[in-house]
């Protein structure tokens, strides 16, 4: 999935037992969509994680910078329904990209 959003919250970069580092955000995202044949905007925060590379990408990220990030939904926790998005790659809105 792709998603573009406003980078409003990070948290510390911590690690696994592995030693794999982990960012945790939130992104704003707001666009206009069309839905039924009538525009629709559309306005939400969501909770993202990235590991690894991306992880590191994101820790040097200030608030309030633009990312277009892609990845993939799945569950916080085995026994959660509260969807966040894994991010596996980050493009910054001036076109710096982690690969």
């Amino acid at each position: 999935m792709e998603l573009s959003g406003t980078l409003i919250e990070r948290k510390a970069l911590r690690f696994t037992p592995a030693g794999v580092p982990v960012t945790e955000c939130v992104l704003e995202h707001q666009s206009e969509q069309v839905e039924a044949g009538s525009p629709r905007r559309v306005a939400c925060h969501v909770q993202a994680i990235a590991l690894g590379d991306a992880a590191n990408w994101l820790q040097g990220a200030a608030p309030g910078v633009v990312l277009n990030v892609t990845g993939f939904l799945a569950s916080r926790s085995q026994n959660s329904k509260q969807l966040r998005v894994h991010i596996t790659t980050i493009e910054f809105a001036e076109g710096n990209q982690n690969g």
